[in-house]
């Protein structure tokens, strides 16, 4: 779905810039809930890839080590299409192996260090970005001609604006397009698990031209099961933006300190709250076990559901990978403070995000969809 904008960025004239145009332009790096102790039965290696997803990094690693891809632990999945630095996990590898490792330019080692336990996804607070955006050129002949491109300045002056507007206001916690596949195909896909639609699945695989193999990953269909759960947060919270920072009646509060979620039996008495960022509206992750809210917010999230086609039980199916459900916030802010500067190339942003919120949700805000559809990305 066309997802509406919180800012009123000049998104017509900057709509040339280029994302992505080469890997060091998008570099993300992990910020852990915690550092290894230094002490303990796991290693864990600080890495960097290029062009590598994460899973193809910790089979690489794993197979370097002698282990099992699934013995890898990870906290989260990168952009493959980026430089990006993250831990992974083995059990009972001696660390000075690391020195021993031949991965080749698309995979490093960066450090390896002791723990007592194994990486967890989740076990991650946020990840800091520094992404370059190079000023596009237009067409040699094109009819009508394109805008010209804005000059650094337009952009630099553009981007400082929009990162003081949601500091002040919060990021929209949109899934970025990278949840949904190519041609946003993915929630459709999962949209037939949640249905028990076992051959429209696979008749959706084909058309996608997707290996048949992939309809028994059970780790495949999670991932297109969880991007109809993002699709439909998102129709929830683009019905809701405009009130994103307000807290209703019924109301399910996050609490943006340790995620936990209680009901607003006062709005008007929690909204000081909500100003200052200690909590926020949440929106729904549907499954069986997820609450739901009440009043004009459970009655929005209902409708969405409705108009989707299934229910809330029906993410519980097996087909479906039993899908417990869970609440999101509808906004988040920035955990370090933003910054812009210009170098040879382009403008560059650097700004860190909590875990599970998309930094491409940051740059759209910006330069619109276009530019981020053109950027090469995850399958």
């Amino acid at each position: 779905m066309e997802l509406p904008f919180l800012t009123d960025s000049p998104r017509d004239r900057l709509s040339q810039v280029r994302v992505k145009a080469q890997p060091d332009d998008f570099i993300v790096e992990e910020i852990p809930l915690y550092l290894p102790s230094g002490r303990g039965d796991h290693a864990y290696f600080w890495i960097e890839k290029r062009g590598v997803s994460t899973h193809d990094a910790a089979r690489q690693l794993a197979g370097a080590l002698g282990k099992r891809p699934n013995d890898a632990g990870v906290a989260g999945l990168k952009d493959a299409q980026a430089v990006t630095r993250q831990w992974i996990s083995f059990e009972h590898v001696a660390p000075e192996r690391a020195e021993q490792l031949e991965l080749g330019p698309a995979l490093r080692v960066l450090a390896v260090q002791r723990h007592g336990n194994k990486l967890r996804m989740g076990h991650l607070k946020g990840n800091r970005f520094r992404i370059r955006l190079r000023l596009g050129q237009p067409p040699a002949a094109a009819s009508p001609a394109p805008p010209l491109p804005p000059a650094p300045a337009e952009l630099t002056d553009a981007a400082r604006a929009l990162f003081a507007e949601l500091s002040r206001r919060g990021v929209p916690n949109y899934y970025g397009p990278q949840r949904f596949g190519r041609g946003s195909r993915n929630p459709s896909l999962g949209r037939c698990l949640v249905q028990a639609a076992e051959a429209a699945f696979c008749e959706g695989l084909k058309a996608a031209g997707i290996s048949p193999s992939r309809a028994r990953d059970r780790r495949f269909r999670n991932l297109m099961v969880n991007a109809f759960q993002a699709d439909l947060f998102n129709r929830v919270l683009a019905r809701r933006l405009d009130r994103f920072g307000t807290l209703l009646p019924g109301d399910l509060a996050w609490l943006h300190r340790n995620g936990a979620v209680f009901k607003v039996e006062d709005p008007a008495k929690e909204q000081p709250r909500c100003d200052a960022f200690e909590i926020s509206p949440s929106g729904p992750l549907f499954g069986p076990k997820m609450p739901l809210p009440e009043g004009e917010p459970g009655r929005l999230e209902r409708e969405v559901l409705a108009g989707s086609g299934v229910t809330v039980e029906d993410f519980g199916r097996r087909e479906a990978e039993r899908q417990p459900g869970a609440r999101r916030p509808l906004r988040v802010l920035f955990l370090e403070e933003p910054d812009v500067r210009t170098d040879e190339a382009g403008v560059v942003l650097s700004f860190a995000l909590p875990s599970g919120s998309y930094a491409t949700v940051v740059l759209r805000e910006l330069v619109g969809d276009g530019p981020l559809e053109e950027a090469p990305g995850d399958a």
